[in-house]
């Protein structure tokens, strides 16, 4: 009589394959998460957060350009758009973010602003 050959367990359809996440579509988590960041602040006349990110492995390095209403606590705003970036990414793509580079690309003073101090109801 012959043995049974063993057969190797059968892996699951889910677990077969890779998955890659493009660049392009981190960078479009992290801005997203830098506008959810900002949504209490003082609105800007400006662009929207935008990002641009490396991906190496599962490791994204993201750099978030802002602008950012005048004056404010700019500080504890970068402060936030960091925490909330490296949460989404996290989240929504499994991938580590060790840091957030900020750059601020312009601040935007209510007294500088096109018809700011007018009173539109006087015409």
């Amino acid at each position: 009589m012959s043995t049974p050959r063993a057969t190797p367990p059968r892996v699951p359809p889910g677990e077969l394959g890779a998955t890659r996440i493009a660049d392009r579509v981190v960078a479009k988590i992290a801005a997203q998460a830098a506008r959810e960041a900002l949504a209490g602040s003082p609105p800007t006349d400006g662009d929207p957060p935008h990002a641009t990110v490396t991906v190496h492995h599962d490791i994204a390095r993201v750099r978030v350009s802002l602008e950012l209403a005048y004056p404010s606590d700019v500080a504890a705003q970068c402060a936030d758009v960091r925490r909330q970036v490296v949460h989404r990414v996290e989240q929504c793509a499994g991938m580590s973010v060790p840091e957030v580079d900020i750059d601020i690309e312009q601040l935007h003073s209510r007294h500088t602003r096109p018809g700011a101090g007018r009173d539109r109801g006087l015409l």
